[in-house]
C-alpha cells in the first residue's frame, strides 16, 4: 500500500496531539481530549480537510500502554491502518533534534512514519480474549509486587531487627500475605479458564508448554506479546524483542567487542525466559546436557544460559509453525 496521508499521534493520559502530513507537507495540528469525544472531534476534522480516501491514511503512534486503548479501539472499529512503534526507535531517529512539546512530538512521529513509509509494520488489533488475558497478567504482576514489598522488609527485619518487633510484624502481615497468595491462585485459575474456553488459545498453549522449561505464565505472556504469533512471526525477531539476541559491536581496526544483548528490550519477557531457562537446565534433558557441556568447555555461564533462552524461543516458534508438540526424542522419518 502506498500511503499518502501520515498522521502522527502523541499520546498522554489526558490529551492526544495529532499532526497530519499530506504528501510530505504539514496540513494541521490538533489537540483533543483522550476519550471518545475528543477522538470523534479529530476524525470529523480529518474527514473535512482531507479529500484522499482513508485507505491511504496511516496513523503512527508510540506504544504508551493503556493510554492508547481508546484511540486503538476507535481505529480498529474504523478499520484504519495503524503503525504502533517503539518510542525509543523514534527517539533515536530524531536524536540530533532539539526541543520538546506535545505538538512537536506528534510532528516528529508523523515525519518518522513518512520517512520510513517503505518499512511500515501494521498493528493488528488483538481479539477480546487476548485483551482479557493481558489484563489478568497485569493484575497478577501487581499482586506479586505487593507480596514482594511486604515480604522483603520482613526478611531483613528477621536478620537485623528487634526479635520481638519482628514477631509482631510477622503476626500482622501473615494474614495479608495469605490473602494475596489466595488471590494469585484465583487469577491463575481465571487465566487457565480463559485458555480452556478458546479452542485456538488452548491449542497454542498446549504446543508452547510442550517445550522444556515453559509453564503457564511464560506461555501466556508469549501468546499476548506476539498477539497469537500474528504480530511477531519470526523467532529471531522475538529474541531481539526480548533482549536475548546478541549483537556485535565492531568498527575499523580498533573497536572490537564480544557480542552482547541489547538493553532496549521487553525486560519482563526476558525475566520470564530466564526463569524458563533455569527450569530447563535444572531437570534432565538435552538443554541441561548442553548447558553443562558448554560450561565445562569454559564458556561464560550467563552467555550459555542466554543461548538456552534463545533455543527455547526457537522451539516455541517451531512447534507453532509445524502445529505439533515438541518431541524430546525426535526420530527422522524414513525416506
Amino acid at each position: 500500500m502506498e500511503y499518502k496521508v501520515f498522521i502522527g499521534v502523541d499520546v498522554s493520559k489526558e490529551v492526544l496531539d495529532f499532526v497530519v502530513i499530506v504528501e510530505g507537507e504539514k496540513l494541521f495540528h490538533l489537540q483533543v481530549s483522550n476519550d471518545k469525544k475528543g477522538i470523534n472531534l479529530f476524525h470529523k476534522r480529518l474527514l473535512k480537510e482531507v479529500e484522499i480516501d482513508k485507505d491511504y491514511w496511516l496513523l503512527c503512534l508510540e506504544h504508551t500502554g493503556i493510554y492508547c486503548n481508546p484511540l486503538l479501539e476507535f481505529l480498529g472499529e474504523e478499520n484504519m491502518a495503524v503503525w504502533l512503534e517503539n518510542a525509543a526507535v523514534i527517539k533515536v531517529y530524531h536524536a540530533l533534534e532539539r526541543g520538546k512539546n506535545d505538538a512537536l512530538d506528534s510532528l516528529r512521529i508523523a515525519e518518522y512514519a513518512y520517512a520510513k513509509r517503505d518499512k511500515v509494520r501494521l498493528w493488528e488489533a488483538p481479539r477480546e480474549v487476548i485483551n482479557q488475558l493481558k489484563s489478568m497478567i497485569r493484575l497478577r504482576k501487581r499482586l506479586l509486587t505487593s507480596k514482594k514489598r511486604l515480604l522483603d522488609p520482613l526478611q531483613e527485619e528477621k536478620k537485623f531487627g528487634n526479635k520481638q518487633w519482628v514477631k509482631e510484624h510477622d503476626k500482622l502481615l501473615r494474614p495479608v500475605i495469605a490473602k494475596i497468595e489466595k488471590q494469585l491462585k484465583e487469577v491463575e485459575r481465571k487465566i487457565q479458564q480463559l485458555i480452556d474456553g478458546d479452542d485456538h488459545l488452548k491449542q497454542l498453549y498446549q504446543l508452547i508448554t510442550s517445550v522444556s522449561g515453559v509453564g503457564q505464565i511464560v506461555a501466556i505472556n508469549t501468546i499476548v506479546v506476539t498477539n497469537e504469533f500474528k504480530q511477531i512471526t519470526d523467532p529471531k525477531k522475538m529474541a531481539c524483542h526480548c533482549g536475548v539476541a546478541p549483537f556485535k559491536y565492531d568498527s575499523g581496526k580498533t573497536i572490537r567487542s564480544r557480542a552482547r544483548v541489547s538493553h532496549r528490550a521487553d525486560k519482563s519477557m526476558k525475566v520470564l525466559l530466564h526463569l524458563a531457562a533455569m527450569s530447563a537446565i535444572s531437570s534432565k534433558g538435552e538443554l541441561r546436557d548442553y548447558y553443562l557441556r558448554k560450561a565445562q568447555e569454559g564458556k561464560n555461564k550467563m552467555a550459555v544460559l542466554n543461548a538456552v533462552r534463545n533455543k527455547i524461543i526457537h522451539r516455541i516458534f517451531a512447534c507453532v509453525r509445524e502445529n505439533r508438540k515438541y518431541e524430546k526424542i525426535y526420530t527422522h522419518a524414513l525416506v
